[in-house]
């Protein structure tokens, strides 16, 4: 008898396989010599420790095959914790050597935004399948020079973000765009949390700090899969702090902004690192679609006039299925669901809405 989890595994990867557009603009290369795909994450950070590689335990498709990482103690550790050989252990100065490895199929970046475009060119030029973590990158220009790395060597790029992989998401996601609860009217959408550190390198501009780029993404995902359009304009931006200690020289603690869409439609986001929020309300024709939280890792809910939205799920599960998703888009073959240029839609608004908070005035996208 399967378990409810294995179930849910089922569901999550049977759901978004069933996503993958045919219109990507690219297949990721095949390996039909593995069943399972080896992955080394880049860069040893809370995400990697305390999500992905438990994450990589549970996975069906890939596993965790090597680290890289410019702390020798780390690299101890992890050898003993995962039983991770040698010959899989990085370092940044050895990375480029990673390409004759033939353990490693994928290469996951979870570094500073600022480092993402350097390490996802220097993996596509390793021959590697390539996972970037959110937000892909600081500007438009790096993330065009991901893709076209990535093109141009053959490989594939997925952004990691998660929650486009998971039931709930793609709940709501199929609610407005099969029309069940007519036309979408406007969304309001808010992703934070009060962020404690103050060394981090979220409170430093040149490492890609700023709220907007780590959960100002998600408010902007989450106004764009409600509306299920793309922005036309930033109508109006602001950013502050709160604690311009903390937050320095203009750097965004808080960012609250109206994107146009399409036929009038409305979307508000607020992103915040000085307070706790998560949610997403679509306004349609015939209800209120409520997402709280919207972007959870213990796992997303919801509800609107057809039930509950509402798919249980443990940590780190949402991790182990967006791996295992893009694991089986390589195995077969397939286009990525999420890949780099889905990352560059969020990056687009992202400078739009600091340009509209700079200028005070509309911005085009």
């Amino acid at each position: 008898m399967t378990s409810r989890r294995d179930s849910l595994k089922t569901i999550g990867l049977a759901t978004g396989l069933g996503l993958i557009a045919p219109s990507a603009l690219f297949a990721c290369n095949t390996s039909s010599r593995k069943e399972k795909l080896g992955v080394a994450l880049v860069g040893l950070g809370y995400y990697s420790t305390d999500l992905l590689a438990p994450a990589l335990q549970q996975t069906q498709h890939c596993y965790l095959a090597g680290i890289v990482t410019g702390t020798p103690s780390k690299a101890e550790t992890w050898k003993a914790k995962y039983n991770i050989p040698d010959k899989n252990i990085y370092n940044y100065d050895t990375f480029d050597s990673i390409k004759d490895n033939p353990d490693i199929d994928v290469i996951y970046i979870v570094l500073p935004p600022s480092m993402h475009r350097e390490y996802v060119v220097r993996a596509a030029k390793a021959k590697k399948q390539v996972w970037c973590e959110k937000p892909m990158a600081v500007t438009l220009e790096e993330c065009q020079a991901m893709i076209d790395a990535c093109k141009a060597n053959g490989v594939g790029l997925s952004i990691g973000y998660r929650c486009q992989h998971e039931p709930n998401t793609q709940a709501f996601q199929k609610i407005v765009k099969e029309g069940t609860l007519g036309k979408v009217l406007s969304v309001d959408c808010a992703a934070g949390y009060r962020e404690g550190r103050t060394g981090h390198w979220k409170q430093k501009r040149e490492m890609g700090g700023g709220v907007i780029y780590d959960m100002g993404v998600y408010s902007i995902q989450g106004a764009r899969l409600g509306a299920n359009m793309e922005p036309v304009a930033v109508n109006s931006a602001k950013v502050w702090t709160e604690r311009p200690e903390v937050y320095k020289d203009g750097l965004g603690e808080i960012v609250e902004a109206v994107l146009q869409f399409p036929g009038g439609v409305i979307g508000k986001i607020k992103t915040s690192f000085a307070e706790n929020i998560n949610f997403l309300n679509i306004q349609c024709e015939k209800g209120l679609i409520e997402m709280s939280p919207f972007q959870g890792y213990a796992g997303n809910k919801g509800k609107s006039p057809l039930g509950p939205i509402n798919f249980p799920y443990d940590v780190p599960w949402q991790q182990a299925n967006q791996m295992d998703q893009d694991a089986l888009a390589i195995l077969a073959g397939k286009p990525y669901l999420v890949p780099g240029e889905e990352g560059l839609r969020d990056i687009r608004i992202v400078e739009a809405i600091l340009e509209s908070a700079q200028t005070g005035g509309k911005v085009p996208i």
